[in-house]
């Protein structure tokens, strides 16, 4: 089973509160689904299109655990506290090996 990586990149952040209070509620479930983060920060540095925002990279088991976390009613519920508090870019990749 190939591992799976949950990169999120922040467009803007409108409401940092509402970045925070969503942080707060998501990790603990993404924990639950075998979340270990890789980094997490504003970008060191932005190529071609890249924005110096925030970006996230987490390592999950699999595919399908990430999938299941995000959908998980304790994902979404941290998803409503987010709101409009950022525009992000969250995009599923699986390991080449």
């Amino acid at each position: 089973m190939r591992k799976a990586y949950w990169v999120a990149t922040y467009r803007s952040i409108e409401d940092p509160a509402k970045v925070a209070a969503y942080a707060a509620l998501a990790g603990p479930v993404m924990a639950q689904f075998g979340c270990r983060y890789l980094c997490r920060g504003p970008a060191a540095v932005a190529y071609e299109a890249g924005l110096a925002e925030r970006v996230v990279v987490a390592e999950f088991p699999s595919l399908a655990d990430a999938v299941a976390c995000h959908d998980s009613p304790g994902y979404q519920a941290a998803l409503a506290v987010l709101a409009d508090g950022a525009v992000r870019d969250i995009r599923l990749v699986e390991a080449v090996e």
